[in-house]
């Protein structure tokens, strides 16, 4: 291809409509991916940073994750109750996921159906995380959460199994250990705090 110009109008429509990089661009026009760079800089089209590009690569098909507000009082409720869940029981600190963890079962499940209804997440892109003592039977216990959250065993990271020590009430108070949600997305990650009363 000739080193002319780049028509101004396909470059934004397959960098901005169509999200492809740079390097994609210049494949299609047979050229550098500087050259591509010059001329978004002289179209005055903005780049993405290196975070929306890598989140585009994982999301080619747009968000997975659709914001929907509660839309009656039963709704608002359980709205409320998932943003209350999040607010005390979530992992703030982590910029790119949403993490939640707990012993108790039904919390879980609410928070489930939190993200579900009012995020509409696929709730097979759910990822979860056992800790346990060693004293604690792994596989009951994964069988226990598995049966509790309907959820399936390939959802799960490797379990974290600490040693045990004395038999006390922790013990009793988290039989099966604790389980952490994650849903890794950065955009709903900030969504959710931005719903947050702080």
């Amino acid at each position: 291809m000739k080193k002319g110009k780049i028509n101004s109008g396909r470059l934004r429509r397959l960098y901005s409509d169509e999200h492809k990089s740079a390097q994609e661009i210049a494949e299609i026009f047979n050229c550098s991916s500087n050259r591509i760079n010059y001329w978004l800089k002289k179209y005055y089209i903005t780049k993405r940073s290196i975070s929306d590009a890598i989140y585009i690569k994982h999301n080619p098909n747009g968000d997975p994750f659709e914001f929907v507000p509660p839309r009656n009082i039963e709704e608002a409720k359980l709205f409320g109750l998932g943003l209350g869940l999040y607010w005390g029981e979530g992992n703030k600190a982590n910029k790119n996921t949403v993490r939640l963890g707990n012993t108790d079962p039904v919390l879980l499940n609410k928070f489930i159906e939190f993200l579900i209804i009012f995020f509409k997440i696929n709730k097979k892109d759910l990822k979860f995380h056992l800790q346990i003592f060693s004293d604690i039977d792994l596989d009951e216990a994964l069988t226990y959460w598995i049966r509790k959250l309907k959820i399936n065993k390939k959802q799960f990271y490797k379990p974290l199994i600490t040693k045990s020590g004395s038999v006390g009430t922790y013990k009793n108070k988290s039989k099966f250990g604790v389980l952490t949600i994650y849903y890794g997305n950065i955009k709903l990650k900030n969504k959710l705090i931005d719903l947050l009363p702080l």
